[in-house]
């Protein structure tokens, strides 16, 4: 009994062998099978497939056609948000089918329609309205515990808080202003003489609702004397190269962000490009006796001479500072403004009253601008008056019996900014001179318009000012003081 027990056991195991070796045998057969599988479909991979290859070739660039197509297109709506027909039409015209694809025939067709309802605009009807750096913070700006009524008043007077300018763009863009540059409103063209003349420009077209303006921006260069009312510290680059500006904030926090004028002008015209013509943002003012764009730029700082109060306290505050490193920085910020569409004006170096003064001092003063300003910003034809004053009464410059107009203009100034807040435009355009009066969009002009105290209000056409003036202003403002 024993011995078939054992036999028994000894055939089950054999059979259990025989399966596993058949199982190995089927799994070898299956793996070799796979393996010569995946070698065919390797070779068959391998070789080419010249109709398959030309195939997915022609695909491929017909999807990148579609894809640069697309793209030019939304290149020229871009341009003609801005108003540039031409360009956006020539652009188009570049592809090589523009006159057989559908999309290009209807975007030309588009802009060539849009082109056609624009009018002229009359340059001498123009306005120009104007801004000093903008209070971030009003709590500071206007603290009686720190800063002299006087201090306080000329804040008050001279500058326009964030708030009140969003207003203030917001509904000027609402009520169809478009920014347009001051030499879009001329045509230049050089005499034999040597001068550039001017005539009334009559290619400013805009559609019939829309209605052009200039803007300027003064002193865009953070003085000692703003230094802890609630201003911006400096102008910045972000990490893409756009012109921020940093701000610091009562309990000594640093930022960077859109604090003033020019970044929060870029900032709003990104989102509203029909505000912009052409790419146009506006003119900036500079002085120099404290520097450009919150830089410490003057020739002062470095040579440790003819230093004010406020400038020993902020190198003694500064002990690593380097004028050259700041010249450089400079240069930055003003090559990347002018590559965003803004022009640089002088404002005189000294921020100087230019009327009753000789021509000597005017000299003096301009040659300390294109020694430590123009270095930086480049040459400009362009002078916008310190303290809104002016060469000249009403009646047009002449070289022959103004002997301050002809320095300036054989100076290569060509363009004449004043202030005129008495009437809602002042355009002058004279065989050698462009002139303009400016508006101040400040504390000053808006009370004497809420108060009923102007004789005009000239913001009338331009925004409302009972909605845009702040009610953290102390009133009644006045023009004592100075910022």
């Amino acid at each position: 009994m024993a011995d078939q027990n054992s036999k028994k056991k000894g055939s089950r195991g054999r059979r259990r062998q025989l399966r596993i070796i058949f199982t190995c045998l089927l799994l070898l057969a299956a793996a070799i099978g796979l393996l010569i599988y995946g070698f065919f479909r390797l070779q068959s991979s391998r070789t080419p497939d010249p109709a398959r290859a030309a195939r997915m070739e022609k695909i491929s660039q017909e999807e990148s056609a579609i894809k640069a197509r697309r793209n030019t297109i939304a290149k020229a709506k871009q341009l003609a948000s801005g108003y540039d027909y031409d360009a956006a039409i020539a652009l188009l015209q570049q592809e090589d089918n523009y006159t057989s694809d559908s999309e290009l025939v209807n975007a030309i067709a588009a802009f060539t329609a849009d082109k056609a309802a624009l009018e002229t605009k009359d340059p001498t009807t123009v306005p120009h309205i104007f801004f000093h750096s903008l209070i971030v913070d009003t709590s500071r700006a206007f603290d009686t515990s720190k800063w002299s009524t006087r201090e306080i008043n000329g804040i008050n007077a001279w500058m326009t808080t964030v708030d009140e300018f969003d207003k203030m763009i917001q509904q000027l863009y609402d009520n169809g202003y478009v920014l347009v540059k001051a030499r879009d409103l001329v045509t230049e063209y050089k005499g034999e003489d040597g001068y550039v003349h001017f005539k009334k420009s009559s290619s400013l077209r805009l559609p019939p609702d829309k209605k052009p303006l200039v803007l300027s921006v003064d002193d865009w260069s953070y003085y000692h004397t703003y230094t802890g009312k609630g201003f911006s510290d400096k102008a910045v680059l972000d990490s893409q190269g756009n012109v921020k500006v940093q701000y610091t904030d009562a309990d000594g926090n640093a930022s960077v962000g859109d604090y003033d004028v020019v970044p929060r002008l870029n900032t709003f015209i990104a989102s509203h490009p029909d505000f912009s013509y052409k790419g146009a943002r506006g003119l900036i003012a500079m002085t120099g006796y404290n520097g450009v764009f919150g830089y410490r730029t003057d020739t002062a700082y470095r040579t440790g001479e003819n230093l004010d109060e406020d400038q020993k306290k902020w190198l003694e505050e500064h002990p690593d500072f380097s004028w050259d490193q700041d010249v450089a920085d400079a240069k930055k910020i003003a090559d990347a403004v002018k590559k965003e569409g803004w022009e640089f004006a002088c404002h005189t170096w000294g921020h100087l009253s230019v009327t009753g003064k000789s021509v000597e001092t005017l000299k003096t003063d301009q040659e300390k601008w294109q020694a430590t300003v123009a270095n930086i910003t480049g040459q400009t034809d362009t002078i916008i008056f310190a303290h809104g004053n002016d060469i000249g009464n009403w009646k047009p410059y002449d070289m022959s019996t103004n002997p301050v107009f002809a320095y300036y203009k054989n100076a290569g100034y060509n363009y004449y900014m004043n202030v005129d807040a008495s009437q809602k435009h002042w355009v002058q355009i004279n065989d050698l001179s462009f002139r303009q009066g400016r508006i101040d969009c400040d504390g000053l002009q808006m009370w004497r318009a809420l108060s009923g105290s102007a004789k005009i209000n000239v913001f009338e056409d331009l925004f409302d000012v009972k909605s845009v003036f702040s009610s953290a202003r102390p009133t009644p403002v006045t023009a004592e003081g100075k910022a």
